[in-house]
């Protein structure tokens, strides 16, 4: 195909919005041949960043178990898949450099791993009582700080719509060429956000992105249910390793570790398995779906 001026581009941007529009609606990716190649699996937190712990164990050592578990398991089961993770030891990545890695490889999945923890609360209870310069009887104040550890489940998340704009530049560089045509910085030689038709486009990429991570998620969350896990669903959350996403990316809560029970299933060989085959199945649902 040859080189497609600007102009031109103007004259089919209805079509290309057509053709979007058709595919957003039977919620699928605008490709032909289009083929989930690359999945980028992200540790969540590691090194200085990793203070959130259960009773025996860290996030960030169950979270970096998981990825490379997982990873292993894709190898293994998706041949025709290459994986890339953002860290493999217990090393701090900053958050936008991890999905900067996934941009940088042209991922067509995100996945960041994480367990859950519940905030800390501060209780004021009286300790005992004195008395004060008349005599009279006054409670004693102290403070001590708890948290809940019988809440338990799993959530994923996907990038909150107040971030969306963070993604501009994500897709303006090569990997958003899985929407339109391999040569795509050729064919559409001038792209320009700023010209109106462009912009709807790079609109619409967004929003496919969004629904795309949608999907996974629930995709994820319907697999953690069948094997009898608590759902605490799909959700959108302003969360910056997933801001600046050029692929559909999502952030899934494998347990609690501040609740006992968990901690202890997702550090058990079964737990483990269980929880990486949901997230393989998943994948592979997905896959499905949208390869045409």
């Amino acid at each position: 195909m040859k080189n497609i001026p600007l102009t031109r581009a103007k004259h089919i941007s209805i079509i290309l919005i057509s053709v979007f529009s058709v595919f957003l609606t039977e919620n699928q990716l605008l490709a032909q041949e289009y083929k989930i190649k690359t999945i980028v699996l992200d540790a969540g937190h590691g090194g200085k960043d990793g203070v959130t712990r259960g009773a025996y164990s860290t996030e960030k050592d169950v979270a970096l178990k998981t990825a490379l578990r997982l990873g292993k398991l894709i190898e293994e089961k998706m041949h025709d898949v290459k994986v890339v993770y953002t860290r493999t030891e217990d090393v701090f990545i900053p958050l936008y450099e991890r999905i900067g890695l996934a941009n940088q490889v042209k991922a067509d999945l995100f996945i960041s791993i994480h367990c859950n923890d519940m905030p800390v609360y501060k209780q004021r209870y009286i300790s005992g009582y004195s008395r004060n310069k008349k005599g009279k009887k006054v409670p004693i104040y102290k403070t001590r700080y708890a948290k809940s550890t019988s809440t338990k489940g799993t959530e994923t998340f996907v990038s909150g719509s107040g971030r969306i704009d963070e993604q501009d530049e994500a897709i303006k560089r090569e990997n958003a060429s899985i929407f339109l045509e391999d040569n795509y910085k050729e064919n559409y030689e001038g792209f320009d956000t700023s010209d109106p038709e462009s912009a709807i486009i790079l609109s619409l990429m967004k929003n496919t992105f969004r629904t795309q991570s949608l999907k996974f998620a629930k995709y994820i969350q319907d697999e953690y249910v069948s094997v009898g896990r608590i759902n605490r669903g799909v959700q959108e959350k302003s969360l910056a390793v997933l801001a600046r996403a050029g692929m559909p990316a999502v952030l899934t809560e494998i347990g609690f570790i501040s609740n006992a029970s968990e901690e202890d299933y997702m550090n058990s060989e079964a737990g483990q398995i269980e929880i990486t085959n949901c997230l393989l199945k998943a994948i592979q649902a997905y896959k499905m779906s949208v390869e045409i």
